[in-house]
């Protein structure tokens, strides 16, 4: 048979086992912390070559989806008859 626990010592475990249960749930939180992974990947991305590629080709779409946007813009704010007698 188990002898009974003093209650204090009993307190001190669950102090214990709860500090330790707020470290493991701080450094889960800072682990899957967005910022943190999305710093993570770029960091990766820079370091190949094959990531620099890819970041260029990327940046080279945004600029391009731009360029077609102030297009788009221009012929909208065009008017009508302007266009005709092109």
């Amino acid at each position: 048979m188990t002898q009974p626990r003093d209650p204090a010592t009993i307190e001190r475990e669950i102090e214990q086992t709860r500090a330790q249960l707020a470290g493991t749930l701080d450094e889960l939180a800072e682990r899957a912390n967005p910022r943190r992974l999305a710093a993570q990947g770029r960091a990766a991305l820079v370091e190949t070559p094959q990531g620099r590629a890819i970041l260029a080709s990327a940046a080279g779409l945004v600029v391009l989806r731009l360029a077609l946007a102030v297009v788009a813009r221009r012929r909208r704010s065009t008017p009508a008859l302007r266009r005709r007698k092109r």
